[in-house]
């Protein structure tokens, strides 16, 4: 699997896991501020005044539903409105710990594994053999440029290319290239120039490097 795939499914578990958590803090969120605010209707009808005493948040409490959030809600005055106006509030940890974290926890840890997996696959991988702006890499088979990005290449400028990368001097004779590359064929000169043609641009774009020719018998992977 490519890396970018691999960062892609990673980024999505840890979104995922984000928001799972996210919303049901925010569904926890609601229900216990209608607890809180049903409750506190009811306490202070009860005692027909809007005057905060002990009597009123035991009052209060006893009328939660949600037996976790006695002791933990509290009340207070607020002026944010005209006058004075009882509310009751809780902390975003109480919150917190009474929403259901568990999908969020088991996506937590599915992002954890596929992290370390991905790390240990990708450290294990033979590694790039670079040069002149271009990486090769064996696990894959594949061309790189210095950004990273794969290098288009036919299946023959691909085995060229690697036979250049394997030849210590990056050099190959013309002998060389064609009878490893069409070993039935009697004169292969013609295809062979016509590859190198074409590949030639190729290689320029992505890399420093250039493919020149020593009178016809043989062609070297150079840089520029």
């Amino acid at each position: 699997m490519k890396q970018k795939y691999a960062v892609v499914i990673l980024f999505c578990l840890i979104c995922g896991s984000g928001l799972t958590s996210f919303g049901s803090y925010r569904a926890t969120e609601r229900v216990v501020a209608e607890d809180m605010t049903s409750a506190l209707t009811k306490a202070l009808a009860e005692q027909q005044s809007d005057f905060i005493s002990t009597d009123t948040i035991r009052t209060f409490n006893s009328y939660l539903k949600m037996e976790q959030l006695r002791g933990h809600a509290v009340l207070a005055v607020t002026t944010r409105q005209e006058g004075l106006r009882c509310e009751a509030k809780c902390s975003a940890a109480t919150i917190f710990s009474l929403s259901d974290q568990r999908p969020a926890s088991i996506l937590w840890t599915m992002a954890l594994l596929w992290g370390l997996y991905c790390f240990w696959h990708y450290r294990k991988q033979v590694p790039l053999v670079a040069f002149g702006g271009l990486a090769y890499s064996e696990a894959e088979g594949r061309f790189y440029d210095a950004m990273g990005k794969q290098v288009r290449l036919t299946p023959m400028q691909q085995q060229l290319m690697e036979m250049f990368f394997r030849s210590e001097s990056h050099q190959l004779s013309k002998t060389e290239i064609c009878d490893a590359l069409w070993p039935k064929k009697d004169d292969a000169n013609d295809t062979l120039y016509t590859l190198i043609r074409r590949l030639k641009p190729i290689i320029e774009e992505h890399s420093e490097l250039k493919i020149e020719s020593d009178r016809g018998r043989a062609y070297e992977l150079k840089h520029r």
